[in-house]
């Protein structure tokens, strides 16, 4: 029998057309959703019994994904199926608008921070280290999980955002989105770096969104060999930019439907969220 589903990542809300890569303005995130009705009927076509919602994200135009704060806090405030993350930036210039919106981390069903450096700063730009100790300071004072984008190259890469798991993470929970997002992060994480920060007492989580298809397999079987990990894998479909049947798909391939699914697919979700 299948698992309960929880998804631990995922986006509400439309953004606008933008000439990404030097191309016409376009909308890839075809199926994001404007209004909380379409993200619940969402949630009751896939059969999804929990989910973080975070709000959309991707055009330099960072104001638009703030402005979204306030949706996810509704959308938490009207279904307890849903958890609300609000956007953070760890850039200088966002300093007001992610001061507004942690503002908003203690109101009921937030339960959790999301912050990239996708559109700007880095973990070791000076000019960046106040806004990340402001972030990481809420998140331990209203015990949020903090979410960070990962994939390879510059500053979302895992070499640099794994700095943020030694700086914050023996007191801050910090779930690394999308495991690394490629090659060589999955390769730098499942061959030791996600194991040896779980042995030395970092509170770090992951979800395999995005995964190259070697990945998922083999930190499934890297959790049975060394029996820690299990309680640190959560499933998230990142929609509307990940694909929810795809990401299932590939989890339950390797998970099956024993103890490293529940946690996978329900428990890790109901220890961090519920």
């Amino acid at each position: 029998m299948a698992p309960a589903l929880a998804d631990a990542h995922r986006h509400l809300g439309v953004l606008p057309a933008y000439p990404f890569y030097g191309g016409p303005a376009v909308n890839p995130d075809i199926s994001a959703r404007a209004t909380i009705d379409e993200l619940i009927a969402d949630l009751d076509r896939e059969g999804t019994e929990r989910a973080l919602v975070i709000p959309n994200y991707g055009v330099p135009d960072v104001s638009k994904s703030f402005d979204l704060n306030e949706l996810v806090l509704d959308a938490a405030a009207r279904d307890d199926r849903i958890r609300a993350g609000l956007f953070v930036s760890p850039r200088p210039q966002d300093a007001a608008l992610t001061s507004a919106a942690l503002k908003l981390a203690g109101e009921p069903g937030v339960r959790a921070l999301k912050t990239t450096f996708l559109l700007g700063g880095s973990v070791d730009d000076p000019a960046c280290l106040a806004q990340l100790d402001t972030v990481f300071a809420a998140a331990r004072e209203h015990d949020l999980i903090v979410h960070i984008h990962t994939s390879p190259g510059a500053a979302s890469d895992i070499d640099q955002v794994g700095k943020l798991v030694e700086r914050y993470g023996d007191d801050t929970k910090i779930h690394l989105v999308h495991f690394g997002g490629g090659m060589s992060g999955h390769i730098k994480l499942v061959g030791g770096r996600f194991f040896d920060w779980i042995e030395s007492g970092k509170r770090v989580y992951t979800d395999l969104s995005w995964a190259i298809g070697f990945a998922p397999r083999w930190l499934a079987a890297e959790i049975d060999r060394r029996g820690i990990g299990h309680d640190r894998v959560l499933f998230a479909s990142d929609e509307p930019w990940g694909d929810h049947a795809g990401e299932y798909a590939r989890l339950t391939a390797v998970t099956g439907d024993g103890e490293l699914a529940r946690h996978v697919f329900t428990e890790n979700f109901a220890r961090l969220y519920n």
